[in-house]
């Protein structure tokens, strides 16, 4: 069975708020078995929005509607459900007695508009909800798109967008219902996490392998200097939808080597640590134009402190020196944002501290600071172990936070390759 959840709501329909609460519910079906095949955002339309529900319900087995069951005349979510299937709304007295008894016990005087959160859809079950006034519904129905000649069955679920009331409601509630109506299926799922390669390089690597295995969803996801490959199976147990899955992440680790800097889910900066500590060695950072980002992602894991040392953010020359013992010489012979500079941060900071291992790194983020020879983007990493220094070149593009991300990705990702 495939699903459809409806976010109702105009303001999810500006840049200032999101739809959070289908990936809730998203992943408590999921965990059914059930795949999420759609998810639409949809306003405070009566004709948009039975649209949108008539459309749902001739692809979607589970429709979820989440939000607009309050009492304004922009809560328009059950009068829409009761359009596209063509049902009446019954006001239910027992859900207007406890409406009663909600404002009298917070004594607030009930206003007509709140009773139209005791409209039901016909033959549809109401369903409490203990932190809010609106009731969710749960209708189990057949239904006839026009057209057609046979009437499929569909679960439909009404839900209250407030989080705190919605995310009770459907796990205490629905769940419980659709466990029963459902075939017994169990998910498993894994993820490769892939620093600094291309995408389309990723993908012509692993497809060859992930399209011989068709009972597994495979999904590429890239987001800033990472992708991520997703996999995931639903089999009638939880122990053969593993051994697919396991089966087909292992086969593309193997494939793609040592660009894979996690098959268990941690992040680039935990592996790093994790690294430093097997080897029994510690860390420290010198950084100019990333102000510090490498030592803020390191420090994010609990634990940083075994193996990370500390840093300095060094932006003015002069802290250059002062922190990371950098000459003022060589700074002038060869200007801050230089393959000098960069190694002298890494052993400075990585001598001054005590450290086994220093990254030290200067670059132009811009958008500012450009000169002829040294574009917006021009990065220099160092990084020191006490033997020598390894100095790297990189010409980043985009906007300063862009560049940013990606030098302390590049530095991050550059000392796991050492530690390996």
């Amino acid at each position: 069975m495939i699903a459809e959840i409806i976010a109702v709501g105009s303001e999810m329909l500006t840049p200032f708020r999101q739809d959070t609460n289908s990936l809730a519910l998203t992943a408590e079906l999921n965990l059914l078995g059930v795949q999420v095949a759609f998810k639409t955002v949809v306003g405070d339309s009566l004709e948009h929005l039975t649209d949108v529900a008539r459309i749902a319900l001739s692809r979607a087995d589970i429709i979820v509607f989440s939000g607009g069951l309050g009492p304004t005349e922009d809560d328009l979510t059950r009068e829409a459900a009761a359009s596209a299937l063509g049902l009446k709304l019954v006001r239910v007295e027992a859900i207007i007695a406890g409406l009663h008894e909600r404002f009298a016990a917070r004594k607030i005087p009930i206003t007509p508009n709140n009773l139209r959160q005791a409209d039901v859809l016909e033959g549809a079950e109401s369903l409490p909800n203990a932190n809010g006034s609106a009731p969710a519904q749960w209708l189990d129905t057949a239904f006839r798109a026009p057209n057609t000649e046979t009437a499929h069955r569909k679960i439909v679920i009404l839900l209250p967008g407030p989080p705190k009331e919605q995310q009770p409601i459907f796990h205490d509630q629905c769940v419980p219902r659709l466990r029963l109506l459902l075939p017994q299926r169990a998910i498993a799922k894994r993820m490769l996490r892939i620093a600094l390669a291309p995408e389309s390089q990723i993908d012509a690597r692993v497809s060859p392998i992930y399209k011989t295995y068709p009972d597994v969803e495979t999904t590429i996801l890239f987001t800033l200097g990472e992708i991520q490959l997703h996999f995931l199976c639903a089999k009638a147990t939880l122990e053969e939808a593993q051994q697919r899955v396991d089966e087909l992440t292992e086969k593309c680790e193997r494939e793609l080597d040592d660009l894979v800097f996690s098959a268990t889910g941690e992040s680039l900066e935990t592996v790093v640590l994790l690294l430093l500590g097997m080897r029994h060695l510690t860390l420290a950072t010198a950084e100019s134009c990333t102000g510090g980002l490498v030592a803020e992602r390191l420090t994010r894991v609990p634990g940083s402190s075994r193996t990370f040392l500390g840093g300095a953010v060094v932006y003015a020359d002069e802290m250059k020196t002062k922190f990371a013992d950098v000459p003022a010489e060589l700074i002038r012979q060869h200007g801050a944002v230089s393959e000098e500079v960069a190694r002298a941060l890494a052993e400075g900071i990585r001598r001054r501290t005590g450290a086994s291992l220093g990254i030290g790194i200067t670059g132009i983020a811009g958008p500012g600071g450009a000169t002829l020879n040294k574009p917006v983007g021009r990065v220099y990493l160092g990084l020191a172990d006490g033997i020598s220094v390894e100095v790297k070149q990189l010409d980043l593009t985009g906007d300063r936070e862009r560049v940013r991300w990606f030098a302390a990705q590049h530095a991050l990702n550059m000392l796991r390759h050492k530690l390996m």
